[in-house]
């Protein structure tokens, strides 16, 4: 999903055609059967608004905004068929009559229990993994090496680290690695690059643009967004998507994919199952212990080094040609610091304590580096990753609850735990029961009541 520009909480919620809202999102991809678009709209308690409630709901379109291929035919030409099917008739239906009842119940929204939250892995800072089942490590290989592979799409993330400079323009006192430049490919036809560093503009190897302008790019299965703030966004047509964050020269990379590609998934982020325990799973598919030392999970990552024939990386100056085409992808000779030891002599303990607290990823990296601006990076990138995956837990939802016929709800909420209550109008007593609370099986607790004279 991406934000709707109509209804943007980060611009004001300035939402004319969803009264009520605060925010909205819209699936970035069309229906591939009718062309349709997905929208979701959210109140100030962050409650999804359902047009069976309110003018302001979310509503399905006919048409996605950024139509869909082949793009020549309605409902499938950009901007046009929506403008036509959705928009004019929210005009006419409900901005200038007052039948807006009569629009909404021809688009009830879809609730959230038939959604399936993506699962996440990130890799950030030294570079510091996590993988889609849960399982942390730090991996601090100099080289170019698969973060995740599948065979359901022939999704392929590759990524190179480098050696960290500092503004002296020498290596740091620790051999350290960090994430530098990653390429995602999906299905053999589009393949996105990005850099840190002064590469903030490096192109796609197959579209003419730019990534760092604030504009969405949408091409046959490929969805691409990026910021001035170097956050880069990419989403394939199978639902699978790359977020990029650039910071200092470090790069904050996330993976996230639905669970159609459960079981099928290899490389550094590991086998998304659900079971950290296979998340050391070798190149040649052996597994490791989770309790294994770093000096082995070194091997594990070193085993997923990228091959030339695979390579998605392009070596287009002597330096890449040298370090990564004829060289070795995993530069055996480079020895990292496997566990740095925190030293009650340090000078710089007492800061570290106090920038890190218990954080030991921000800790691990300002022992390598030296810098707090470093450690507070990588903190900031690991409460992240932390939030999102706390988002994408799975969510229950009951279903939309409708009132007795002559009595009213005094609520909205239809998710885990929610109570509704209900109360007939005057001349009306109630039958059944007074409320009925959205139960764990996903079913509403008690009968329907109903309101009789």
């Amino acid at each position: 999903f991406q934000t709707d520009y109509g209804c943007d909480i980060e611009k004001g919620s300035v939402c004319t055609y969803h009264p009520g809202a605060v925010h909205c999102v819209r699936a970035i991809q069309a229906s591939p059967q009718y062309g349709a678009g997905q929208q979701c709209c959210y109140d100030s308690t962050g409650t999804q608004i359902l047009t069976h409630d309110s003018t302001g709901g979310s509503t399905p379109d006919r048409g996605h905004d950024w139509g869909s291929p082949p793009f020549l035919n309605p409902p499938r030409i950009p901007g046009f068929s929506h403008w036509l099917y959705d928009v004019i008739s929210f005009y006419y239906c409900c901005l200038w009559s007052e039948n807006c009842d009569f629009y909404m119940k021809r688009r009830p929204s879809s609730d959230c229990r038939t959604y399936r939250p993506p699962q996440a892995a990130s890799a950030f800072g030294d570079p510091h993994f996590f993988t889609f089942d849960g399982l942390n490590f730090t991996f601090n290989g100099l080289g170019e090496y698969t973060l995740v592979e599948s065979d359901r799409t022939f999704l392929r993330v590759q990524g190179r680290t480098q050696q960290a400079y500092f503004s002296n323009g020498k290596l740091g006192a620790w051999r350290r690695s960090y994430n530098r430049e990653v390429l995602t490919r999906e299905k053999e036809r589009k393949t996105v690059t990005t850099a840190s560093g002064d590469s903030s503009s490096q192109p796609c190897s197959d579209i003419d643009i730019s990534l760092f302008c604030p504009l969405p790019l949408i091409v046959i299965g490929l969805f691409l967004y990026s910021t001035p703030d170097q956050n880069i966004t990419v989403m394939f047509s199978s639902g699978s998507g790359v977020e990029i964050r650039g910071s200092g020269g470090f790069l904050t990379l996330t993976v996230l994919l639905p669970e159609e590609f459960k079981n099928h998934t290899w490389g550094l982020f590991g086998v998304m199952n659900g079971n950290p325990e296979d998340d050391y799973t070798f190149k040649n598919k052996t597994t490791m212990s989770v309790h294994a030392s770093p000096q082995q999970v070194f091997e594990f990552g070193a085993s997923w080094a990228v091959e030339n024939g695979t390579s998605l990386f392009t070596y287009d100056t002597e330096f890449l040609l040298n370090s990564f085409f004829y060289g070795d992808k995993h530069n055996a000779s480079f020895l990292p610091v496997f566990s740095p030891h925190e030293n009650p002599a340090d000078p710089m303990l007492e800061e570290i304590v106090s920038h890190c607290g218990s954080d030991p990823f921000c800790r691990f990296d300002v022992l390598t580096t030296r810098s707090l601006q470093v450690g507070s990076s990588t903190r900031l990138s690991h409460q992240n990753h932390k939030l999102l995956v706390e988002h994408l837990e799975p969510v229950i939802s009951c279903g939309w609850l409708d009132h007795p016929t002559n009595g009213r709800k005094n609520n909205t909420n239809y998710l885990l735990g929610s109570t509704i209550n209900f109360t007939c109008n005057e001349g009306y007593e109630l039958t059944g029961p007074q409320e009925r609370t959205c139960q764990v099986s996903g079913a509403w607790s008690g009968d329907t009541p109903q309101c009789s004279p």
